[in-house]
């Protein structure tokens, strides 16, 4: 029964502790078990927590596209599908401003500023506001239908700025280092414990996606639930008002 559904169960609570003890398990290897880069040395730290918040929140980013399409589509139309596009679009924003800062943080070591309008940082920031827009938009109006149509299509038009996030770095000359593991050569230039550590934190960061997904999902249920009773209630005082005249 939906009256009874909350945002905790055995479910919520089974990840929550398994993202938690990957992010343990990823601090440990971040901070003490990897060896320091051959270039940037202990500085290259934040780029176990920078790169699986990016690649996590493509994801996430993904997931409200394919919703979003089934939305869209007569056929396989349901409230279910906006919901999830909705909650993985949110969590996705908060994985793209992890990268941001961390990014940030990164460059203030390593280029002596914290920000550059370089291709990847730019392209990045673009997709962050994107998606901050298209969680305005799933605001904008009580109607649920218009919110999920406008709201769909505004998800696709922001998922065209991925795919030139994550090739920046191939496309154009960028201060931005290129990619250490999802290269257009397939080369990988991790191993051993750096690798492990990257890894285990690409895992934490897909369990608190699940994780949080799961309880926005649950959540947007209840307030749906809560929006249409208001309604209803509102429907009855205006009826019982039309019959007392």
């Amino acid at each position: 029964m939906t009256d009874r559904l909350t945002t905790s169960s055995p479910l919520t609570k089974t990840l929550g502790a398994a993202a938690l003890l990957a992010m343990v398990t990823t601090a440990v290897l971040g901070l003490w078990i990897s060896p320091p880069d051959v270039v940037q040395g202990d500085s290259v730290r934040p780029f176990y927590v920078h790169v699986p918040a990016i690649w996590v929140a493509y994801i996430a980013f993904f997931v409200t596209v394919v919703c979003s399409v089934l939305w869209l589509v007569p056929r396989t139309r349901d409230a279910k599908w906006d919901r999830i596009a909705g909650a993985s679009g949110e969590i996705g924003v908060v994985f793209t401003a992890v990268n941001l800062i961390t990014g940030m943080l990164w460059g203030r070591i390593t280029w002596g500023v914290y920000w550059q309008w370089d291709a990847r940082m730019t392209s990045t920031l673009l997709l962050f506001v994107l998606y901050l827009g298209y969680l305005a938009i799933r605001r904008t109006t009580i109607d649920p239908t218009q919110r999920a149509k406008r709201s769909a299509i505004m998800a696709l038009i922001a998922a065209i700025d991925i795919p030139i996030v994550h090739f920046s770095v191939v496309w154009w000359r960028t201060l931005h280092q290129e990619a250490s593991v999802i290269r257009p050569d397939l080369d990988f230039e991790l191993e051993g414990e750096m690798l492990q550590a990257l890894l285990f934190g690409v895992l934490a960061f897909l369990l608190t996606y699940g994780w949080a997904v799961v309880h926005r999902y649950r959540l947007a249920v209840l307030e749906d639930e809560a929006e249409e009773r208001a309604v209803a209630a509102a429907i009855e005082r205006r009826r019982s008002e039309l019959e007392a005249v």
